[in-house]
């Protein structure tokens, strides 16, 4: 039998109204499992550009700058490292904390904005979103902006879940 997630790491702190066992409401665990399991759909994005941007179109493009390939892998290689410790706080810390979860929320939102905040300022630094024989339409949007569009969107839905899973008292447990 696993722990029961509490909003503190101390066992003095974990009280009934802190920890998250099922009990009145039965919708908190199960809302719980269901922003993990949406968190962990979202977490696979910090893999997918690793898989997309590594061959010729970017980090083995020969038109691109050399310190500008190393940039990339610098990102890659920390998208890699933060896609791991994303799923490592859904499924393995232990003990098992609220918190963990509201960081890989905080974490991957990051992620996301940051893709919006490269799209909103690209006419800026004249970048692109769709490179000509790469990337493709879905329902006429570009794919990256329909991907990062659904991916936002599950990214709120698991934090409404986490709202409804999680009790009041226990977001506010580190106050």
């Amino acid at each position: 039998m696993s722990r029961p997630i509490t909003a503190g790491r101390s066992r003095e702190s974990a009280t009934a109204s802190t920890t998250l066992v099922p009990g009145a409401d039965t919708s908190e665990p199960r809302a719980l499992a269901a922003a993990k399991v949406l968190l962990t759909i979202t977490a696979f994005e910090f893999f997918g550009p690793i898989l997309r941007d590594s061959g010729s179109s970017h980090v083995l493009n020969p038109s691109w700058p050399g310190h500008a390939r190393v940039h990339l892998v610098w990102l890659l290689g920390f998208m890699f490292f933060s896609g791991l410790m994303n799923l490592y706080l859904l499924w393995l810390r232990r003990p098992r904390d609220v918190r963990d979860v509201w960081l890989s929320v905080a974490w991957q939102a990051c992620n996301l904005g940051g893709f919006w905040v490269a799209y909103v300022l690209a006419p800026l630094y004249d970048g692109k979103i769709t490179m000509p024989d790469t990337h493709v339409h879905v329902f006429g949007i570009d794919e990256n902006v329909f991907v990062f569009a659904i991916l936002s969107i599950v990214l709120s839905a698991a934090v409404a879940l986490l709202l409804r899973a999680t009790p009041p008292r226990a977001r506010h447990a580190a106050d």
